[in-house]
Parts: structure tokens; sequence; C-alpha cells
């Protein structure tokens, strides 16, 4: 008799292929996670898990997405830090809400169609390591629990994003040539700044500053603006502007030439550890800031119950409410919510 998984199916390409290359050895249950947005995911989730003759269930979350993620979004933009949803909601609830189904029908495994890896470790431990580089996702899971680990399967980890593309199209998926989303699930159209205001008590309009409190321009509201931001602020000067930092207490957001933005350190909370129980020592480690493919060599110190990052290069804006995944080689070291960084001149 074949493990039972429960997989996270969303509509798209990339778990829709997770759901076939899965059935090949497991007994598949596809779950819908139903945000309340309309739109044709769940037709589409429905018509794939339909098309390989799996059980398909929609899950309504949207209780927990507004209290686990929603709400927490909106009053990080409020005090100036710029949110990283999708990293809150893994373990908040995409996750917990597969394994609450899973352990309903007696499922062992969930899955998802994200790009990485897990490994055990020769300790036992189980890793989270990168996908393949063009497509890694490991940024955005480096907030789940180790704990959840060795019950989760990613059946495209070794796989590049056309490869997929290429098994679609083979398999004549209905979701084949779907376009990928890039926006946050819950802002479709990619306005936050509109959806924030549609929630009510956004800051006003306030100053732009220089770091000599010297007035600029005037801001419409702290919400819409993040750190290294050079786009959009309407201000005219002797050399292009960029936000260098916001304030929120005073309702300004700092504008300068860039050369500061630059950080040689910087400080992150909350650390969660996956591939060690904790920081007992310094250690060296490559970093990323943000979700793309860069990442500095650095050490790291545990400093007053957070972690202090220091950069052998320093690393362009390091922006509060992102996140800091510490890597060494492809495996997950750990991950904490970056704080206020220290700033090179």
């Amino acid at each position: 008799m074949r493990e039972k998984v429960v997989l996270g199916l969303s509509g798209g390409v990339d778990s829709a292929v997770a759901a076939g290359l899965l059935s090949k050895e497991y007994e598949v249950y596809c779950v819908y996670l139903d945000i309340g947005l309309g739109g044709t995911g769940r037709a589409d989730a429905r018509a794939v898990a339909e098309g390989l003759g799996l059980p398909f269930e929609a899950v309504d979350i949207r209780a927990a997405l507004e209290a686990e993620v929603c709400a927490p979004f909106a009053a990080d933009y409020l005090a100036g830090r710029t949110p990283l949803p999708c990293a809150r909601c893994n373990p908040m609830v995409k996750f917990p809400a597969l394994f609450t189904t899973a352990d309903r029908i007696g499922a062992r495994f969930v899955a998802t169609g994200h790009y990485a890896r897990r490994l055990t470790g020769e300790d036992g431990r189980t890793l989270l390591l990168k996908g393949m580089p063009a497509n890694d996702q490991s940024y955005m899971l480096s907030r789940l629990p180790r704990e959840m680990l060795p019950r989760i399967l990613f059946p495209l980890g070794d796989y590049e994003k056309n490869q997929v593309r290429a098994m679609a199209g083979e398999a004549a998926l209905p979701v084949a040539d779907k376009p990928d989303s890039m926006e946050i699930c819950f802002i479709p159209d990619g306005d936050y700044a509109a959806w924030l205001d549609a929630r009510g008590a956004t800051p006003p309009p306030g100053d732009f500053v220089d770091r000599a409190g010297n007035v600029l321009g005037r801001h419409r509201g702290i919400h819409h603006y993040t750190l290294g931001q050079g786009r959009g602020l309407g201000v005219s000067g002797p050399h292009r502007y960029f936000v260098s930092a916001i304030e929120p207490e005073g309702n300004r957001v700092v504008l300068s030439d860039g050369s500061d933005l630059h950080a040689a350190a910087a400080y992150c909370v909350d650390p969660n550890w996956i591939a060690v129980d904790g920081l007992e020592k310094p250690m060296e480690v490559t970093v990323r800031l943000r979700h793309s493919r860069t990442e500095t060599p650095a050490v790291i110190r545990g400093m007053s119950g957070g972690i202090w990052i220091e950069m052998h290069t320093p690393a362009r804006a390091p922006t509060p409410g992102q996140l800091a995944v510490f890597y060494q080689g492809d495996v997950v070291v750990g991950s904490g919510w970056l704080a206020a960084p220290e700033r090179r001149a």
C-alpha cells in the first residue's frame, strides 16, 4: 500500500507537475488553499486533479491568512518596514493547513511545488537545501520549523523551471501554458499601497527630508516607500535621490544620494535554526538579504537575543522586515528577520 501525501495544488503549473510526479509513487490527495478572491485558481486546480484522477478538496484559509499574514503585513508597512508575506505564510498558514488535512486523512507527508530540496544529514537531522539555481525558493521556506521538514516533500527540487514547463506540455496538463503568478496572492493587482489604503488608518502625507533634516518635498505616506527605492519619488535636486530611511515616528522619509545605503553589518531578530540547534560561536556563512540569487560571505554572531551579521563585502540596503537567510553551500542554516542595520557612509 502506497504512502499518502497531501499536495498543495494552487492551480499553477508547478504544483500541477508536482502532482503528476508524486502520483507515480504516492497516493496523492490534492488541496486547494482558498483565500476567497475568486479567479481561476480553484477551477484550474480541480481540472488538474480530475485530469490525473486524484481526489480534490478546497480548504478555506481566509481567517488564518488575515490573522497571520495580512494584519502583520499592514502593521509592518505602517511601522516603516517592508514585509515579506510569503515567508510568513509558509510556516504560519500554508503548511499548517496542509498538515491539518494530512492528519485528518492519515497522510504521512505533505508536498508543494516549491523549488527546494530536503535531505537527511549524517546525524539524522532533516535539512533544507536550495533548489536549482535559476529558480531556487529556499529563501521563502527558511522560516519553516525544522520539526515540519521530515514530513515535507519537494518533488520539483531537482528540476529547472523550463524542464517543469516541458513536462507539463508533454503531459498535456490543462495549466501547461498558464503564466506564473508574480504578485502577492491577496493583492492580485500588485498595488499594495491601494490595498493598505482600503484597509484604512494609513499614514498621511509628510515630508521628504535629507540627512540634516532639510525638507526636500512631500511624500504620499510612508507605506508607499521602501529602503533603497529610487523611482516614483517626485523630488528633483542636484543628484538622483534614494530612500535612505523611513521614520514612522515623525512621518518622514529620509532621502540621500544613495552613498549611505551600503551596510557592512546588519542585525536580525527571531532566528529560526534548521541545520543547527543554535549559534554557540561565530559561524562563517553566506547570507541572502532579499529574495534574489545574491549571496554575501559573512560571519554571524549571537547578540542580545538576535544575530549580528558582519559582511565581508558591504551589502546594499538591508531592509527591515525582510529576511536574512544563512547558507553553508546549498544547506539552509537558518534565518532571521532584519531589523535596523548599521550603515557605512
